[in-house]
């Protein structure tokens, strides 16, 4: 086997690990919010700081 092959091979292998992984981590999600959604922050006093900083 030359050294083309070799590289090709070892850059598909990274590629299929790569794909892999983010299909992994899609469909098998953490445990809470994974994303940058805020659907834990309270917003309840959002009025009171804009008023104070007015």
């Amino acid at each position: 086997m030359n050294i083309q092959a070799i590289i090709i091979l070892l850059l598909f292998a990274a590629a299929t690990f790569y794909v892999g992984r983010m299909l992994y981590k899609s469909i098998f999600v953490k445990k809470g919010c994974g994303s940058n959604c805020k659907c834990g922050v309270d917003f309840s006093n959002i009025d009171a700081v804009k008023k104070a900083n007015s």
